[in-house]
C-alpha cells in the first residue's frame, strides 16, 4: 500500500496535470472513454481545431490523460507552444512546435532510410505519403525531415465511432503517385482489467507496395514525473546501445536507469540493441518507484528498432515495428498497455 505521504504526493501530480498546456487557441474537439478501472480522455482529429494538426504524428490516439487508480500515465511533456520551433527545446520552459507538440501514445511511419513514404521519388510539387496525417507536398530536394511542416494537400476522409470504452479512428487517402491506403485504429478498454489496447489495420488500396517503420512515442509522465532516479526501464533482454551511452543514463543488466534527476536542458537519447526477433522482446516495463504506479507495454510484433528519450518532464520509450505491405493487402498489429500499482504488481511481473 502507499504511504499518506505518497498519496499526497500523487495528488499534488494528478493537480498538476490539470493545466493541460495549449498548442492553437481554443477548444478542442475530444471524448472520454472508459471502463470502470482506466480512463482516458482522448483528442479529436480535427484540421482546424485539433490539439495536434503536425505533419509528423498520426493524429487518431493523441491523448490529454490516461489515469488508473489515482495516478497519472499520460498528458503533454511540453509546457510552452512556439509554431516557430521546428521541434522542441528543452529548457525551462520545455517549448514544442507545431510537429512535436503531442501527447500520449503518438505514432510515427517513418521508413528504415528515416524518410517518409514515397519522397525520395517525388519532384517537388508533387505529393508524398504521411501515414495517419495524409498526402504532404514535397517543396524541394532537400532529404525528408520529421520537423518540417509540409503542406497537406489531401487529409483524406476520416471518420471516428466511439462507445463507453471503445474509439475508433478511420482515415481513407490517395496520396498520388501510385501510393494509397484505408487505416483504422481502434483504442479498447478491456472489461474489469487495467488494461488499454490499440489495434491497427493498414490497407494498401494504391498500385505500389507500403514498405515503411512505426513507433509510438509514450510520452509518459507517470504521476507527472520525468527522468530520474525514482523511475526504471525494465526490457525482456539486456539493452545493448549502439553508441556510447549518455551519462544521463545507465543500463544495469535488463534495466535503463538514470541515476540523477534531469533537470534544465539536461536530454537523454539512446538506441539499443541485444532484442531477438520475435515478439516477445516487444515488452518494455517503465515503474515510478516513488508512486508506485508501472506500466507495461507489449505488442504482437517483433521489434525492428528501439530508442529512448527522456528530460525532465518526460520518459519516451519508442519501440519500432515493420511494415510490409503489398497492394491490395494489408497487415494487422496490436499495442497492449497493462498499467499497475504497488498493490498490484505482483499480478504483472513475470
Amino acid at each position: 500500500m502507499l504511504s499518506r505521504k505518497n498519496n499526497f504526493i500523487v495528488g499534488c501530480f494528478l493537480a498538476g496535470t490539470l493545466m493541460t498546456p495549449q498548442t492553437y487557441p481554443g477548444a478542442y474537439p475530444q471524448t472520454e472513454i472508459s471502463n470502470g478501472l482506466l480512463r482516458a480522455k482522448i483528442y479529436l482529429p480535427d484540421a482546424e481545431k485539433g490539439f495536434y494538426r503536425g505533419m509528423r504524428f498520426d493524429w487518431a490516439g493523441v491523448m490529454a490523460s490516461l489515469e488508473y487508480k489515482g495516478h497519472g500515465y499520460f498528458g503533454p511533456f511540453f509546457e510552452k507552444f512556439d509554431p516557430a520551433v521546428a521541434d522542441v527545446v528543452i529548457g525551462d520552459p520545455v517549448v514544442a512546435g507545431i510537429a512535436s507538440a503531442a501527447s500520449g501514445p503518438v505514432e510515427e511511419f517513418i521508413g528504415a532510410d528515416e524518410s517518409a513514404l514515397g519522397y525520395a521519388e517525388a519532384k517537388p510539387g508533387e505529393t508524398f505519403c504521411k501515414i495517419g496525417v495524409g498526402a504532404l507536398r514535397k517543396i524541394d530536394n532537400a532529404p525528408y525531415s520529421s520537423y518540417v511542416n509540409y503542406p497537406i494537400v489531401n487529409g483524406g476522409k476520416r471518420s471516428v465511432k466511439s462507445g463507453a470504452d471503445w474509439i475508433e479512428f478511420r482515415q481513407q487517402v490517395d496520396c498520388g503517385s501510385g501510393y494509397g491506403y484505408e487505416y483504422t485504429k481502434t483504442i479498447r478498454m478491456l472489461k474489469n482489467e487495467p488494461v488499454m489496447t490499440i489495434e491497427h489495420h493498414l490497407l494498401n488500396t494504391g498500385a505500389k507496395a507500403i514498405a515503411t517503420q512505426v513507433y509510438d512515442h509514450n510520452f509518459l509522465i507517470i504521476d507527472h514525473q520525468g527522468a530520474g532516479p525514482a523511475i526504471e526501464i525494465t526490457f525482456p533482454f539486456a539493452p545493448k546501445p549502439t553508441k556510447v551511452l549518455d551519462p544521463l543514463a545507465e543500463v544495469r543488466e535488463k534495466q535503463l536507469v538514470f541515476p540523477k534527476q534531469l533537470s534544465g536542458n539536461d536530454t537523454f537519447y539512446g538506441e539499443f540493441r541485444g532484442f531477438g526477433k520475435t515478439e516477445a522482446a516487444y515488452e518494455i516495463r517503465v515503474e515510478n518507484k516513488t508512486t508506485g504506479a508501472g506500466i507495461v507495454i507489449a505488442c504482437d510484433q517483433p521489434l525492428a528498432n528501439l530508442g529512448v528519450w527522456a528530460v525532465r518532464t518526460v520518459v519516451a520509450p519508442e519501440p519500432y515495428i515493420a511494415i510490409s505491405v503489398p497492394p491490395g493487402r494489408d497487415f494487422r498489429w496490436k499495442y497492449t498497455y497493462t498499467l499497475y500499482t504497488q498493490e498490484t504488481s505482483d499480478h504483472t511481473k513475470r
